[in-house]
Parts: C-alpha cells; sequence; structure tokens
C-alpha cells in the first residue's frame, strides 16, 4: 500500500492541525493505521494508531488529550486532529500501516510495513 501525507504546516502555539494519510494500491481494510513523529535528533515515537475498522484507538500518553485519530474506510484516508499544538510537538509526522486482523493496533513501529514520506509540522512559540 502506498502512503501519502499531507496538512503538515507552520503554526503559532496553541493552534490546531488536521494531517491527513490517503492510501492507494491494496485494500485498506486490511490494514491498522498509525501515526509517529521524529524530532532533529530524536527517536521516532508513536503517537496515535487506529484499528481497521475504525473502533479502536490508541494514543501516546503525553498526547492523548490533544490527537484524535480517525479514517474513512470508504474513502482510504486516516487523519490525525491535533488541538492546542506545543513548540515541542515540532516533528517529521509519518502515516504507517500495519497488517493485521481486526480490532488490533499497535505502537511497534517495526509492526508496520508501509510508510509515507512524511509531513513537517513546526509549532512556533
Amino acid at each position: 500500500v502506498q502512503l501519502q501525507a499531507s496538512g503538515g504546516g507552520l503554526v503559532e502555539a496553541g493552534g490546531s492541525l488536521r494531517l491527513s494519510c490517503a492510501a492507494s494500491g491494496r485494500t485498506f481494510t486490511n490494514y491498522a493505521m498509525g501515526w509517529f513523529r521524529q524530532a532533529p535528533g530524536k527517536e521516532r515515537e508513536f503517537v496515535a494508531a487506529i484499528s481497521r475498522g475504525g473502533r479502536i484507538t490508541d494514543y501516546a500518553e503525553s498526547m492523548k488529550k490533544r490527537v484524535t485519530i480517525a479514517r474513512d474506510n470508504a474513502k482510504n484516508t486516516a487523519a490525525l486532529k491535533m488541538n492546542s499544538l506545543k513548540p515541542e510537538d515540532t516533528a517529521v509526522y509519518y502515516c504507517a500501516a500495519a497488517e493485521g486482523v481486526t480490532g488490533w493496533v499497535t505502537r511497534d513501529p517495526l509492526r508496520y510495513g508501509y510508510w509515507g514520506q512524511g509531513t513537517q509540522v513546526t509549532v512556533s512559540s
């Protein structure tokens, strides 16, 4: 499956952004979807994940009060809505797809076999 992330940009602290991930090439509903981010000089970290059908979600503790993950299986898209952004949220955000069973999500980046190219989010103070 090919993934194309978009929606990043420059936003002031306290602002919001909605990232999108468009999938193509394979059956979208075969995959749980995840969002990860990587700041300069840091490891890639998990942000959120959603199961194939969209009923199960998982969030990193540091962000669970400020982000919402969703998917539209009819449109082969996933999204990450981020609110109350902070300068420390500045990073490249990646969407990823993990083939798995219904109702399953994972935080393990090694389980994600497909990755988008990333979209830059910069939060100014």
